[in-house]
């Protein structure tokens, strides 16, 4: 059985595709702003409308990185990530823990800023005294 995907000219036949449909999408002006096709690298450049203004990002410090079992502290973390919703640990400056989401402009109610700040005290609440423990542990001996 042959592979002809890998071909060249299976290859040019699919960048030829995305190309056609990258300009298409471009002519219509939505989302797509600007598009580049780089020969050597075959990648594409795909520059498209900024999130940023159309979003509220929210972010709140948690705690410094661990000092020590940092394997079982950020097991810790990414399974508490698992049951946000809307809101995530990450990892920021400094490799310290922060809790960060998003939301969109036209959800900015009263009623969903009381909920960012409920589930960041709750996710944090819920989390912090165990991720200490684990990340310094020698501290509580």
């Amino acid at each position: 059985m042959s592979n002809d995907f890998n071909s060249p000219s299976e290859l040019k036949l699919i960048q030829k595709r995305v190309g056609e449909w990258l300009q298409s999408e471009l002519a219509k002006d939505l989302v797509i702003k600007s598009v580049d096709y780089d020969q050597e690298e075959s990648r594409w450049y795909i520059r498209v409308s900024g999130e940023e203004k159309q979003t509220l990002h929210f972010e709140t410090y948690v705690m410094p990185a661990p000092e020590e079992n940092e394997a079982k502290f950020y097991e810790h973390i990414l399974r508490r990530n698992q049951k946000l919703h809307g809101i995530f640990f990450l990892i920021g400056d400094e490799n310290a823990l922060y809790l960060s989401g998003e939301l969109q402009n036209e959800w900015i109610t009263e009623k969903n800023l009381d909920w960012i700040i409920g589930s960041m005290y709750a996710a944090i609440e819920l989390t912090f005294k165990a991720a200490l423990r684990i990340g310094f542990a020698s501290r509580f001996h």
